[in-house]
């Protein structure tokens, strides 16, 4: 959906850094020098603007991107740096796709489709990666689960159970409030196509109707408040059918207490020695099945080959680790699938999934501290609820923290979704928030990338601007290979862009706060920073430090 600019000037901090460098604390300016106000330039962005806003330059451009283009065209050039392995732990991506095919990870110690473990690693014919789920898609919520098979503690079980009390019906209200509409619109459609003798009409020609009758009357009417929420009726009548699929399944498989999607799989997901499950094909099932391939595009897409989209990073192999269904991932799959990237010598795992109940989650919180000691950085979504994850009453696993405040190992980013706005409207509203468990804000919303079958769309969530820092990320380590996981999370933090503006979060004017307070940073990434800082952090010009916000 297009975002409108206002055509108010804004307001833009220097992105400035606090450094330690021989010895002393001193203030280093970034690139970006201090502008009190700039004019935008633009009121709608353009078909190229939108399906790029994530590289693009906030000073030049006036739109929050990462300045991807700008540091490949004034830092990087042809360069050449390390190939970096980056895990997508998701849905399985697409392996056959166009701007794909050329960037997968392979492992060279598998023979493929010999159904032997020619590696010993413990997974049989994982040429791309693996596949947690085997055949299975559809999913329930955790909560679900914790209910239909008496896992977790009392307490929690009693919480899902009040929660499913309200989702359950609100989910079958909110599908046939969404069918009703669909099937008005379709039909006031057809016949507004029909008294046109059109397949086709515009918002022009749509208004300048004189409806002959208090049916057709009607049918103008329904349509034309549809344009409100869209730009064409095919589109309004594509999101409603998006719509009436989302809450149809989850009536049917995320909410249904009765519904069993692990049955297919063969283990028992809930015993973390029970390991001999899966398979080695990582690929999605179904064409629904298009986040992982998303996120994927976003991290490393092949770039400049005259297909689809650019990748924020070049010199990437991707590993797919199919371990996130159509619905809430389990704590055994999170947990086995980070090692398995560790292990086979990924060195980011990108992480856009999360939950709100994780009974296992220790088990995923030693995965995470393994990583960390063996150098992996996790770049983790906030999650889309609109909620403070400071506030302990919206709980998100996985996490860095375990509620208690320290966190367990430096190794994970987490982050938050703008959209292509700056000023009041910049973050995303759906977005998570929180001064202390968010730690920074990358572009997420609108965000075009790959689909299965060789297909590009947009899709928005902080799913999206995970991907976006875990490319930015393996810039890092690729031309600086030597900074450890730590010190690239702490140069993404450190090397972002502050800003005046005041936000609104959770979509809700009413909960305006400064864009500083909303994470722990209170900056958006910026690869052309990012860089510049890696490279005097790695040449010992300066040293990160850690009191540094």
């Amino acid at each position: 959906m297009m975002t409108t600019y206002s055509k108010s000037l804004f307001a833009l901090v220097s992105g400035s850094l606090f450094l330690a460098g021989c010895g002393a604390t001193s203030l280093v300016s970034t690139p970006v020098e201090n502008i009190d106000t700039v004019p935008l330039k633009i009121a709608d962005l353009s078909d190229a603007q939108k399906k790029n806003w994530g590289h693009t330059d906030l000073i030049t451009d006036t739109i929050p991107g990462m300045s991807v283009d700008k540091a490949y065209n004034e830092l990087i050039g042809n360069k050449r740096g390390q190939t970096v392995i980056v895990a997508v732990l998701d849905s399985g991506m697409d392996l056959d796709h166009e701007d794909l095919d050329d960037v997968l990870w392979t492992n060279k110690g598998e023979k493929p489709g010999n159904g032997k473990d020619d590696d010993n690693n413990g997974y049989v014919d994982d040429i791309h990666g693996y596949n947690f789920l085997g055949e299975a898609y559809n999913e329930q919520l955790e909560y679900v689960r914790m209910l239909r098979l008496g896992v977790g503690d009392a307490s929690e079980r009693a919480k899902a159970q009040i929660k499913l009390d309200k989702e359950y019906p609100k989910a079958l209200q909110n599908k046939q409030q969404y069918e009703q509409i669909l099937q008005a619109v379709k039909n006031a459609d057809k016949e507004v196509k029909s008294a046109l003798g059109k397949d086709s009409y515009t918002k022009k020609e749509l208004l300048a109707m004189k409806p002959s009758t208090e049916q057709m009357q009607q049918n103008v009417g329904i349509l034309s408040q549809m344009y409100q929420y869209a730009d064409s009726i095919d589109e309004v009548l594509k999101e409603l059918t998006e719509g009436v699929t989302y809450f149809t399944e989850q009536a049917n498989y995320n909410l249904n207490k009765e519904f069993n999607g692990r049955e297919i799989v063969g283990d028992d997901p809930y015993d973390f020695n029970d390991r001999n499950y899966g398979n080695g094909n990582p690929d999605n099932r179904v064409e629904d099945e298009s986040h992982g391939t998303h996120v994927a595009g976003i991290i490393a897409a092949e770039r400049n080959n005259g297909k689809g989209v650019n990748g924020v990073a070049k010199n990437v192999k991707l590993m797919s680790i199919r371990a996130v269904p159509n619905g809430d991932e389990y704590d055994k799959d999170i947990a086995l699938g980070i090692r398995y990237a560790v292990d086979n010598g990924a060195k980011i795992i990108n992480c856009s999934f999360g939950k709100s109940f994780s009974p296992n989650a220790e088990w995923v919180y030693d995965a995470i501290k393994y990583a960390g000691s063996k150098d992996v950085l996790i770049v983790h979504a906030a999650g889309n609820d609109g909620a403070n994850l400071d506030d302990s009453n919206n709980p998100n696993f996985p996490n860095d923290h375990k509620y208690a405040g320290a966190e367990i190992s430096d190794n994970v980013i987490t982050v938050g979704a703008l959209a292509p706005a700056y000023g009041s409207k910049m973050v995303a509203s759906f977005s998570n928030y929180g001064n202390a468990n968010v730690d920074v804000f990358a572009p997420g919303d609108d965000i075009y990338s790959t689909m299965p079958n060789n297909k590009y769309d947009f899709q928005g969530g902080t799913s999206m601007a995970a991907p976006a820092v875990a490319g930015v990320a393996a810039l890092i380590r690729s031309y600086y290979p030597n900074l450890s996981a730590s010190q690239v999370k702490n140069v993404l933090m450190q090397s972002g862009l502050r800003s005046k503006a005041s936000v609104i979060v959770a979509g809700d004017p009413s909960k305006s706060k400064s864009f500083s307070e909303i994470s722990k940073s209170g900056k958006m990434v910026n690869a052309y920073n990012a860089l510049l800082l890696a490279e005097n952090i790695s040449k010992g010009k300066l040293t990160l430090d850690s009191n540094a916000e």
